[in-house]
């Protein structure tokens, strides 16, 4: 029976420090969504609870997310501006989200592929 092969480590000088996503991301609290934010939200889902992707597709399907259209980075007018907000179910925000920020391996919208890059 032949002999596993030796199992790879690399140079502790070779090797990339991990950083947890913790460590570098600011807290929801710390990107404007306390409590301020949770009741608005909450006061948002009440009175508009259904998801507005599934909605325009003919389904019905109960909101859990209330989603910036037109993402905020940190611009606090934006964050709180309530017609810049809609009600979405997790599954759409995620697609949506996935498409603004590169996610699931996507492209951000709006970026140039490689080949086009100077």
């Amino acid at each position: 029976m032949p002999a596993r092969p030796p199992k790879h480590r690399p140079h502790k000088a070779d090797a990339v420090a991990h950083v947890p996503a913790e460590a570098v991301r600011l807290t929801t609290a710390q990107r404007g969504y306390g409590g301020r934010w949770q009741k608005a939200r909450e006061t948002f889902l009440k009175r508009d609870p259904l998801c507005a992707e599934c909605r325009r597709c003919g389904r019905v399907t109960l909101a859990r997310i209330v989603d910036h259209v037109i993402p905020h980075r940190g611009d606090q007018d934006l964050f709180w501006d309530t017609s810049n907000w809609q009600p979405l179910c997790k599954r759409c925000h995620d697609v949506k989200t996935a498409g603004e920020d590169g996610g699931f391996g996507n492209r951000p919208r709006g970026a140039r592929p490689t080949s086009e890059r100077t």
